[in-house]
């Protein structure tokens, strides 16, 4: 094998290397144009019974499974790519931001549901949180903060009601446990969802939540394997969306999920300039 070969498998069996790949694509993804730092609001129809939104175009009524939005040719919008006047009814957009059906301009009206709630969701490319975003802040790589984990299901799957960062209380859905010893040699936990791959999503806090870190992060570890097996990388703590811009609604943890320690590793902070 080369020299050249020899470096290149190295790097990508380096753990360390992989992290940063792994945070230059996080800070990427944050700044990109429908990132997260392009949402400029989130509009609740049940707070507009008008169907008028200040700053966004058009009328937009909850018809109960649907949406329907009424435009005239001034709202400069377009609905699938094409100028639109007139009326059309929308179910909830569920594809990547730009290919939203709605947009006015680089703007993309995103439309939301959630617990037979109707929202518009505004991602504007020239929003104030995205011209000042100046990168995140995360913890130094430590492989002390790899742990290995079980996943422990439920008998049954869970919903417990909890904080949004919008203020409202909303059901989260949550199929089991994950289980790992930490620091302090003590065995701990978090509750967990699992995602439809089989990978596993949970919101947590620890010690110094809301100090030298955000108020709480999403954790999302592999699937487990057979016998339940599971990775749990600290490194790889996430921001959560509203971290990023105050229009998103992400759930607080639930209650079991506030560590009795600190974890100095992961995304900690967004940077402005």
């Amino acid at each position: 094998m080369s020299r050249v070969e020899s470096s290149g498998t190295q790097a990508q069996d380096d753990p360390r290397r992989d992290w940063e790949r792994w945070h230059e694509r996080r800070v990427e993804t944050a700044a990109s144009p429908y990132g997260p730092l392009s949402l400029s609001g989130t509009h609740w129809l049940a707070d507009h019974p008008d169907g008028r939104i200040d700053g966004v175009p058009g009328r937009w009524k909850d018809d109960g499974a649907e949406v329907v939005l009424t435009a005239a040719e001034q709202d400069g919008m377009s609905v699938d790519g094409q100028p639109f006047a007139g009326e059309v009814r929308l179910g909830a957009d569920r594809g990547p931001i730009p290919g939203s059906r709605v947009s006015v301009g680089e703007r993309r009206l995103v439309v939301l549901s959630r617990e037979g709630q109707w929202a518009v969701r505004d991602f504007d490319p020239g929003s104030a949180a995205r011209r000042a975003f100046a990168g995140v802040e995360a913890g130094p790589y430590d492989p002390a903060w790899v742990l290995r984990g079980r996943f422990v299901p439920y008998g049954e799957n869970r919903t417990l009601q909890v904080e949004n960062a919008d203020g409202r209380s909303r059901g989260l859905g949550l199929a089991g446990e994950v289980v790992f010893f930490a620091h302090d040699g003590a065995e701990h936990s978090l509750h967990v969802a699992v995602e439809d791959d089989g990978s596993l999503w949970a919101v947590f806090a620890d010690a110094d939540s809301g100090r030298s870190s955000y108020r709480f992060r999403f954790l999302r570890p592999g699937a487990p394997d057979a016998e339940g097996a599971v990775t749990v990388d600290f490194n790889r703590a996430l921001l959560p969306p509203c971290a990023f811009a105050d229009h998103f609604i992400c759930p607080f943890p639930p209650p079991g999920n506030t560590l009795p320690f600190a974890v100095p590793a992961g995304e900690l902070n967004m940077l402005v300039k």
